[in-house]
């Protein structure tokens, strides 16, 4: 599946969505509304329109009735079981630690509040959360084996131990694994960019990046 963010999005708008359709493979669509609940509701019924979408996703400190209203304009698409797309909340973003919470005035650890949201976000009709790997495990058990839960944060090589991965000089990353450590922890998903955009050899990395996500899968 190709992820098309805000960036990619603000540049080429409803035609990025509509090029990179044309190649196959589904599209998450990572545009992470965030706004009033009629708003979004309308942004959602949009999105709806373009070809290929598969995952949406939405800010979950929207709160329960713009989530509710984002699930409402779906119910209202009248999709087909097959064109159906999935919605989901964004929990904390995996760029924010301890200190970056509380600069906002949220109090605990991330992994509490990230919990908090799934639950609420499963309750509102969402289909999953996107969260950091470091919650996943918490998730699974809050929100069960049905509700998807979608890892950014991934990054090959990196460790992320007892207290969650620590982000580098030039990453703005804070709570990390590798796609193993994602995987084996429970994920649906793992959105991967820059360990293979940023590469010397993209194309090397995304062949180790998938043998490492091979090696970690059950086997049947």
């Amino acid at each position: 599946m190709f992820k098309i963010n805000i960036q990619l999005f603000t540049s080429q708008g409803p035609a990025a969505v509509e090029k990179l359709s044309q190649l196959g493979p589904g599209i998450f669509l990572d545009l992470k509304f965030h706004d009033i609940p009629n708003t979004v509701k309308g942004a959602v019924k949009s999105a709806l329109e373009l070809p290929g979408v598969q995952l949406l996703d939405l800010h979950a400190l929207g709160g329960t009735e713009m989530m509710r209203a984002a699930e409402q304009a779906r119910d209202e698409a009248k999709l087909s079981k097959s064109a159906i797309v999935k919605l989901l909340a964004i929990t904390i973003l995996t760029s924010m630690d301890n200190a970056a919470l509380r600069g906002v005035g949220i109090a605990g650890p991330p992994s509490r509040r990230v919990v908090q949201l799934a639950r609420l976000s499963r309750k509102a009709g969402m289909d999953g959360v996107v969260a950091s790997p470091q919650e996943v495990r918490a998730i699974r058990r809050a929100c069960g084996n049905d509700f998807l839960i979608v890892v950014p944060g991934i990054r090959p090589g990196a460790t992320s131990g007892s207290a969650g991965g620590r982000k580098g000089k030039t990453d703005d990353q804070a709570r990390v694994a590798t796609p193993a450590e994602a995987i084996r922890a429970g994920a649906d998903y793992l959105v991967i960019g820059r360990p293979i955009t940023g590469a010397p050899d993209p194309g090397a990395a995304a062949r180790s990046i998938l043998a490492e996500i091979s090696s970690a899968l059950p086997r049947s």
